[in-house]
């Protein structure tokens, strides 16, 4: 059994108007609740053996933060095709990771898009509404999936968690 962890990003900073939006860096926020999902992760025993993170400023802080926490490395891979990434070339690249546990690092929409394209039989019906109403920043979606990856369709996961920053205060 494989598992997929999808993981927004950290509330960034809009105090510098004249960043370009891949530049943008974590708000005090998000530099807050990065640690506290890595310690929720190691907590939880879902430990990732690669990182699939977008290349942009927050995203790459984010998983920083987070992975600090954890209590072994886990090599990360910064896809510049996870930026602002439709679901359909998030899937490609999960498609080609070479991890029995995978994270991905990215942004929204896509990213809560592709959790509910993801999820098939078996899913939580619960969970599953939560992602629909809203899939916050630094939030995490967690998947099984039981095939390998080449393999990964649409509709072809298991839903089974989903934690938001809220959730660990």
């Amino acid at each position: 059994m494989r598992q997929l962890l999808i993981l927004r990003h950290g509330k960034s900073s809009w105090d510098d108007p004249k960043l370009e939006d891949f530049d943008r860096p974590l708000g005090p926020r998000g530099l807050k609740t990065a640690p506290l999902m890595g310690r929720e992760l190691s907590r939880r025993g879902w430990l990732p053996d690669l990182a699939l993170v977008s290349p942009a400023l927050r995203t790459r802080d984010s998983w920083r933060l987070v992975s600090q926490e954890l209590p072994k490395h886990v090599p990360a891979e910064f896809a510049e095709e996870l930026y602002e990434a439709a679901p359909g070339a998030i899937l490609a690249r999960v498609r080609r990771a070479k991890a029995t546990s995978l994270i991905v690092i990215g942004h929204n929409p896509g990213l809560q898009n592709f959790a509910l394209q993801l999820a098939g039989a078996g899913s939580d019906a619960g969970v599953f509404r939560k992602i629909e109403a809203k899939f916050p920043t630094m939030a995490l979606a967690r998947f099984t999936v039981k095939d390998g990856w080449a393999n990964l369709e649409f509709g072809g996961a298991r839903l089974t968690d989903f934690i938001r920053p809220k959730d660990l205060a």
